[in-house]
This record gives structure tokens, C-alpha cells and sequence, in this order.
């Protein structure tokens, strides 16, 4: 591509979509999720997708795009995503990434990460350890070996923490070490990267409302009605607000303690975020204080514009 990539990034609830949608429609854009759960269908209200009202003002791509059921890695999101940039390109519109999958930005700069290939007698035997003995030992010994991978991956994300134990074994060599000689080689693409942050106090806070809000608009329905027909695969079941309401539909914890749990979770998955910003010294941050949705939304259109994503203004300058 001859111009470069737009990305939005920035911890949940930060309010990337909202803005995100001023800063579209001002530079001709369509917004391509940046986002590991909101490709599964279904899964709305605990993902916070965009209404339909909001996807009405601006095409959005790579939302909904999966079965709960089955696993999406990184590779089908690279799939998925040149896809979209190719449907986007066709439309003559601007491709704008949005989202806080850390995961999902590296691949998109940098290409895939070429680890060991998997061995699925390893991969057994450490699934079954976590099962007799629970994730939680697992991850103290990532936490022992890969201190670094540790930190960013939750105990219970098995999948996760079982890869980087199996990139260990075969290779000797740290995930957390490979991936920092993965980003730092050159990058694939050129991409301008913009990203939001909150101080830590007002990031909670909005965090809280965010929950409470999702409860409100029928989480546990949603969860609910998904468990019952067995949508939830192994993944899918891990995220967020889905695994803490799937705990209280078995009667493992009574609605204030399951939502204030969700709060205390997600707080955690802020801070493993921004773990995964630190990777990329080329986010232009923009910290938010007193300023309003519009004038945000301006100082971002300002940034895109001035970096070259926009042709028609070059000519006009």
C-alpha cells in the first residue's frame, strides 16, 4: 500500500470506538477492529461492539466474522484483516485499525511470529497437568523461566500460558525474548499509530461505569443464552465478563460479587495492555484530560492528516 496504515489504539474502555467514528468520518475512513473478541459473533454487549447505529454512520470490518465455538488465532485475523484492507481499498475509503489487541498490531507490522512448531504430546501433558492440579501452577512456573511472559498472560488463559512453557522447552530461548527480536526487526508496512491514555485513576474509573453499563444492558443474558446452546468454545469462554458470569451461572459467586470481580479483571487486562504498548515506541500518545469528544477527535484527524494519510488535503496544501 502506498500510504500508510491507521491505527487507534489504547487500553478497554479508553474510548477509542466513539472517537474513533468523528475521526472517520472526518478523513474518509472505514474502521477495521483491532480486537481478539469481537471477531466471534454473538458475543456483544461483554465486548462492547459497536451499535448498529454506530456501524450505520461508519463501515465497520472484522466484527463478527467467527464461530465462538472454534478457536481464531492471530494468522486468521492476518487472513481476515488483508481481506478487509483489500474490500476497503475497493471502496476508495481510508482503512483506520481501532482496537487494544496488542497481538494483533505486531502481526500487522512485523508479519507473524515464526515460533517452534507445536508438539502435541507436550501440549497434553502440560493441559493435563493444569487440569489435575489447576492453571495456577502452570503459570508460577512461566512466572519462574519467562518472568516477562508471565505478567502478561492471566493464569487462567491455559492456551497461552501452555505456548510460551512449549517455546521454552523446544527452544531454550524465552517467548518474551523471542518476541522482542520479532519487534525489533524492521517493520513490514508503514503505519502511523495513534494512541489514548487516561491517567490510572480515571482509566478505573471508566472501567467501572463500563461494567456496570454492560451488566445493565443484559451480560448475563447474553452469557446465558450463549452457554446454553453451547456457543462458548475453550476461547471464547477465557474472555473477560464471559468467564466470570459463565462462574456465577454455576452458582459460584451472587451477581454484586461476580460484576465486582469483572472490574477487578479488567483493571488487570488494562495494565497486561499496557505491558503490550511498550513494544511499540512509535504510538503517539495522546493523553486525555479535560478534552471533549470533538476536540480529541480533531487533534487525532490533525495527526492522521499531517502524517500523509490524506491525499486530497496534501493537494489542497
Amino acid at each position: 500500500m502506498s500510504q500508510p496504515l491507521l491505527f487507534l489504539v489504547g487500553s478497554t474502555a479508553s474510548g477509542k470506538g466513539r472517537v474513533a467514528l468523528e475521526v472517520a468520518e472526518r478523513i474518509g475512513a472505514e474502521i477495521l477492529s483491532l480486537d481478539s473478541m469481537k471477531v466471534y459473533r454473538g458475543m456483544d454487549v461483554g465486548t462492547a461492539k459497536p451499535s448498529v447505529v454506530s456501524q450505520n454512520r461508519v463501515r465497520h470490518r472484522l466484527i463478527d466474522v467467527a464461530d465462538p465455538r472454534v478457536r481464531f488465532d492471530v494468522a486468521q485475523y492476518v487472513r481476515e484483516a488483508e481481506r478487509a484492507l483489500a474490500a476497503t481499498a475497493a471502496t476508495g475509503r481510508q482503512p483506520l485499525f481501532v482496537g487494544g489487541t496488542g497481538l494483533y498490531l505486531k502481526a500487522m507490522l512485523y508479519g507473524l511470529f515464526d515460533g517452534p512448531p507445536a508438539d502435541p504430546s507436550l501440549r497434553e501433558k502440560l493441559i493435563a497437568e493444569a487440569g489435575a492440579v489447576g492453571p495456577a501452577s502452570l503459570h508460577r512456573r512461566l512466572r519462574e523461566q519467562d518472568p516477562e511472559s508471565a505478567a502478561r498472560l492471566h493464569p487462567n488463559d491455559v492456551r497461552r500460558v501452555v505456548r510460551a512453557l512449549e517455546v521454552l522447552e523446544k527452544t531454550g530461548v524465552p517467548l518474551s525474548v523471542q518476541q522482542r527480536e520479532w519487534t525489533a526487526a524492521t517493520p513490514r508496512r508503514d503505519a502511523r499509530i495513534a494512541g489514548i491514555r487516561h491517567d490510572r485513576a480515571t482509566l478505573y474509573r471508566r472501567i467501572d461505569e463500563r461494567v456496570d453499563r454492560m451488566f445493565a444492558a443484559g451480560l448475563v443474558g447474553e452469557v446465558r443464552g450463549l452457554a446454553a446452546i453451547g456457543a462458548l468454545g475453550p476461547e471464547a469462554s477465557q474472555a473477560v465478563g464471559y468467564r466470570e458470569v459463565l462462574a456465577h451461572l454455576r452458582g459460584e459467586a451472587d451477581l454484586p460479587a461476580t460484576i465486582a470481580q469483572v472490574k477487578r479483571n479488567t483493571r488487570h487486562f488494562a495494565k497486561r495492555q499496557e505491558t503490550w504498548w511498550k513494544h511499540f515506541p512509535q504510538i503517539e500518545w495522546f493523553d486525555v484530560g479535560a478534552d471533549d469528544l470533538q476536540t480529541l477527535a480533531t487533534r487525532l484527524t490533525t495527526y492522521y492528516r499531517l502524517s500523509g494519510s490524506d491525499p486530497s488535503r496534501r493537494k489542497r496544501e
